[in-house]
């Protein structure tokens, strides 16, 4: 049956039916046939996975993140972000960078960030002379800090699918995501070099633009300031993250209407129901893998063939790589942490670094055909078809692959930080 199963889910998988499916059919049909487990144990298990408390806080950010959209922030953040490096070489694209950067400090979503960012300054970039391609692939590539800088979905599930505390998640993305703002930022530089550069801004302009940004900038500051000194949990700094974006939206800003919170309210939902579908049916490969003991045969085959750490993260980023090809982020994640999480002390890993190294890697899906969901959004944007900025991906595919290598190879970037928290 197991084959059987096997096979169905990659046809499935191949002709596009959706990926919730996908790991409910070929699950249910070896944990209720093979295994023999009741239907009744399945849903339980089911419904006790979506029903954690720390999962709690992935619609809260993302309705943050939807908020602050509709309520003018992100406009403010880019306009800060030209006032500040719109005059260096390739200004616009490294404005971008950072951008996102900021909005990631309080957006649960990549979509969101692409969209929020990437409709106030991709437009203006073509115009102002930035090839397409590149700017659609440079927006999909620097929505990758939402996968690391915190608040991040990705560390609130990795958390609930392990025992790592998310505070400890959220502080181990903050040094990567700075340094892959930094990398990014000098390609785009150098990239760019030639591209006309945007007139400086005077200091009074810049201060204006800071000033009109401060209430966006002081939500990490909130949300990660709640966490770190005890008084919220993960799920009550999401909850006053979306009550400061409403606060800012209708009384600071003024932007936000009715029908923008409408609007917020549906595309939460809609974000929500499609992550928390797949948790509910990926739960079913939980069941399979703890009746069938494969952690502890991938420890076996691992230790027997003598495998160190460095190789063991190097395989992993491979299968999340492929993995990242087919399918999205969260699919990615409950397929690869409940197999390899138990391998992690037997092998040597930290944790808190495995967590950074497989967020860089599956983030790279989001720019590899045929799902690529961040490519394909970046280029809705501007009205490009998505396969001409193929021809852009390349450069960014293997600054992605050096990152990750230099996650791996370092790993105080991930668990400096965590350890002084």
């Amino acid at each position: 049956m197991i084959p059987l199963a096997l096979g169905l889910a990659t046809v499935l998988l191949l002709v596009s039916v959706p990926i919730f499916l996908v790991f409910g059919i070929g699950s249910a049909l070896i944990a209720s046939i093979d295994l023999g487990l009741p239907w009744a144990t399945l849903l339980q298990v089911s419904f006790a996975a979506v029903s954690k408390q720390i999962l709690l806080a992935v619609p809260l950010f993302i309705f943050a993140g939807y908020t602050m959209v509709k309520g003018g922030i992100a406009a403010r953040l880019v306009n800060f972000c030209v006032a500040l490096v719109g005059h260096w070489p390739g200004g616009l694209g490294v404005a971008m960078v950072l951008a996102m950067g900021f909005f990631a400090a309080f957006c649960g979503s990549i979509l969101a960030a692409i969209t929020a960012i990437g409709t106030i300054l991709m437009p203006r970039m073509v115009e102002e002379g930035y090839p397409k391609p590149f700017v659609v692939v440079l927006a999909a590539m620097a929505a990758l800090l939402e996968g690391l800088i915190p608040p991040s979905n990705a560390a609130i599930i990795y958390s609930s699918l392990t025992s790592v505390p998310v505070s400890h998640t959220f502080a181990a993305g903050i040094v990567p995501g700075f340094v892959l703002v930094v990398l990014l930022a000098a390609y785009v530089s150098f990239r760019c070099r030639n591209v006309p550069r945007s007139p400086k801004a005077s200091w009074s302009e810049r201060g204006r633009r800071f000033v009109a940004a401060i209430p966006a900038l002081l939500t990490p500051f909130i949300i990660l300031g709640g966490i770190y000194s005890g008084l919220l949990t993960a799920a009550e700094s999401a909850a006053v993250a979306g009550a400061w974006a409403l606060l800012i939206g209708f009384l600071v800003y003024g932007e936000l209407t009715l029908r923008g919170l409408r609007d917020a309210l549906v595309a939460t939902s809609l974000a929500t129901s499609a992550i928390f579908v797949i948790i509910a049916m990926a739960t079913f490969l939980s069941v399979i893998l703890t009746f069938t003991q494969a952690p502890q045969h991938i420890i076996t085959f691992l230790t027997g063939l003598g495998t160190g750490p460095v190789t063991f993260l190097l395989m992993v980023a491979v299968a999340c790589l492929l993995l990242g090809t087919f399918v999205e982020v969260v699919p990615v994640l409950y397929l690869v942490v409940p197999m390899t999480v138990a391998a992690l002390v037997p092998m040597g890993v930290d944790p808190i670094h495995y967590y950074i190294v497989l967020s860089a890697f599956v983030g790279l899906g989001m720019l590899t055909p045929p799902v690529c969901v961040g490519l394909y959004t970046g280029a809705a944007v501007i009205r490009l078809s998505p396969e001409k900025a193929f021809v852009e991906l390349p450069p960014f595919l293997l600054l992605g692959i050096l990152y990750g290598i230099l996650m791996i190879l370092v790993p105080a970037f991930a668990t400096w930080l965590p350890g002084h928290v």
